[in-house]
């Protein structure tokens, strides 16, 4: 996933809409495993942002995979694959895929790099001017496209229609989320993957973004 920055993007296209704890590729639905939501709402932060996974039976991991030693590349195309959701638990509303192949630990670690491409103004949530990011998907033209105005981040996904309002969400918050989505979906991983925690990349993302208050 590239994370360019830039003008606002050209208007989006309308796919079907996706839904959740289904995947598909070619129209064909897939089987996913799911591991609820990893981001969970807690009793001392109020959050209305929800960041959830499942993984995909259609696309597992190679048999062989060497976790302690898979390299970046494939820690951010080729293993992990299933579907991802971002959800307004006040608004019930969502921005989920539905194509059982998108590599969800690319996807954590690219919105943690996300929020921090949004926060280059040195104002802060005092700053006027807008600020653009936007996630690619690897095997699909669709994105999910980012706008912060302020302290507030727009949030919208290309194959839903242009109709649908934005999710919006402080960008404190989804920066607090998307690390604690990285750092719950790592531990879920590790857990299936004991060796994965000795992959010394993942000691580097887990450094690189800690969790914050």
């Amino acid at each position: 996933m590239e994370l360019p920055c830039g003008p606002p993007p050209s208007p989006p296209r309308v796919p079907p809409p996706a839904r959740r704890a289904s995947a598909s590729r070619a129209g064909n639905t897939a089987p996913v495993l799911p591991l609820g939501r990893v981001s969970r709402l807690r009793d001392t932060i109020p959050s209305v942002l929800d960041i959830g996974y499942a993984l995909s039976r259609r696309h597992p991991d190679s048999p062989q995979t060497d976790y302690r030693r898979a390299d970046r590349y494939a820690l951010r195309h080729d293993l992990f694959l299933g579907d991802v959701y971002l959800a307004d638990t006040e608004e019930d509303r969502e921005l989920a895929t539905a194509w059982g192949w998108v590599p969800v630990l690319d996807f954590a670690w690219a919105l943690c790099d996300i929020a921090e491409l949004l926060d280059q103004d040195p104002m802060g949530s005092r700053a006027s001017r807008p600020q653009y990011a936007e996630l690619d998907f690897t095997e699909s033209a669709d994105r999910l496209l980012f706008a912060r105005r302020f302290g507030w981040v727009d949030i919208e996904a290309e194959w839903r229609p242009e109709s649908e309002r934005p999710l919006s969400f402080a960008h404190a918050e989804l920066r607090r989320e998307a690390r604690d989505f990285l750092h719950d979906l790592l531990a879920d991983l590790t857990e299936m993957h004991e060796e994965l925690d000795e992959n010394p990349l993942v000691w580097d993302l887990r450094a690189r973004f800690p969790r914050v208050s």
